[in-house]
């Protein structure tokens, strides 16, 4: 349409001859034939001009011209908005136009307009999913970086339906955690557990792996109470790491250093400021590649200050600070690695001589050194020095608790 409201038929024609022409067409030409159609054909064309324009976003041209990005993507959600809820796709278009939209609004320090962003955009999602819709991706994501686990962790109920994954599984399990639901969050970890055991059975997945996410259950079992199960799964978790200082996994397997990394944070989580709407916190169950930008970065910026208090605190608070960072380093080193990168083994080293300073008093340094153990078990493990594994689990398995 022109200005004065009338269709334009001579490029309403034009359009419709180029996407009928038989030469392969540009991005940009697919773009500029679909905004022309797009108030003529809405139901066709405004879908196609959303994604369009959100693909073009990804430009490799504009990868240092974020007010290009920022313009594309503030298209891509006005068309968007205009699909309709009720369109099959309506709802994920315009999520994920809103995602990538409020993305570019913080990274352009915009912190308001990309929170207001960011509201919109789980309303939208939540909506389409209650009418049966299928999210847009990182749904689950947004609200528990909001602090919405509970509804985080159906939206991840309704994806298990779909297709099921030891990542999902851990990402559901993780949300009903942080929404407090204990028994429900340790039956969900119980469900990953069991997987890892029947792939083991089958010779289907490497003993670490499961190793790795007995342990997690353990430290849940453990805040919630629950020791001698804990205990339980320790014993077993030994058991795999005797047999792999023993002779090694039972065949060859690839990298288990993003689901330690994982595992890592999660195990971290109490120790951080619960999320809340405004005040987003990381998804911790998620791999930190798919939490929201500002928010990982906001993360990880925070080193060099954690590193600053750490110097001023007292000898318990100090154990507490360390493995915060050490938690961070751990994500700020990436998770792409075949094994963990060795310069993050003197931080687990330290970890550990802090704790053990502390005695081993039940509920002062015992607990803590229990953790500091585990942890750079977790570490050696997944560096694949089994041995020293082993006798740094056999230790922690000894103390109590806290």
């Amino acid at each position: 349409m022109n200005s004065s409201g009338h269709v334009d038929h001579d490029a309403v024609l034009r359009a419709r001859t180029t996407l009928l022409g038989s030469g392969e067409l540009t991005l940009c030409q697919k773009i500029e034939a679909y905004r022309v159609l797009a108030d003529v054909s809405p139901l066709t064309y405004r879908p196609k001009l959303t994604y369009a324009l959100v693909l073009r976003g990804f430009a490799a041209e504009f990868r240092d011209r974020p007010d290009v990005r920022l313009a594309l993507f503030a298209e891509a959600v006005a068309v968007a908005r205009g699909i309709g809820a009720q369109e099959p796709k309506g709802t994920q278009l315009l999520g994920e136009a809103l995602y990538f939209y409020q993305r570019e609004l913080f990274d352009a320090d915009r912190p308001a307009e990309g929170q207001a962003t960011r509201e919109e955009l789980t309303e939208v999602g939540l909506r389409g999913f209650e009418r049966g819709q299928e999210p847009y991706r990182g749904l689950a994501t947004v609200l528990a970086e909001e602090g919405r686990h509970r509804e985080a962790a159906l939206v991840l109920e309704e994806a298990a339906r779909e297709t099921s994954s030891s990542w999902s599984a851990i990402e559901r399990a993780a949300a009903l955690d942080a929404a407090g639901l204990r028994d429900q969050a340790l039956e969900a970890f119980a469900e990953v557990v069991g997987t890892g055991r029947r792939a083991l059975a089958d010779d289907g997945t490497p003993l670490a792996s499961v190793a790795m996410k007995l342990l997690q259950h353990s430290r849940m079992l453990d805040a919630a109470g629950r020791g001698g199960e804990a205990g339980a799964a320790r014993a077993e978790a030994l058991g795999l790491l005797a047999e792999l200082a023993r002779s090694g996994e039972r065949r060859g397997w690839g990298s288990s250093v993003p689901l330690w990394a994982v595992l890592f944070a999660l195990s971290g989580r109490v120790l951080e400021p619960a999320a809340a709407p405004g005040a987003p916190a990381p998804a911790f169950g998620t791999e930190s590649g798919a939490w929201s930008r500002h928010v990982r970065r906001a993360y990880l910026e925070a080193v060099p200050a954690l590193e600053a208090r750490a110097g001023s605190l007292g000898p318990a608070e100090r154990v507490t600070v360390h493995r915060r960072l050490t938690i961070r380093k751990t994500l700020l080193h990436g998770s792409h690695h075949l094994l963990p990168p060795p310069e993050l083994r003197p931080l687990f080293d330290e970890g550990v001589a802090l704790a053990r300073r502390l005695g081993d008093e039940p509920g002062r340094g015992g607990g803590k050194l229990a953790t500091a153990l585990t942890d750079r078990c977790l570490y050696l493990l997944t560096a694949r020095h089994y041995a020293e594994a082993h006798a740094d689990l056999l230790e922690a398995a000894a103390l109590p608790v806290g």
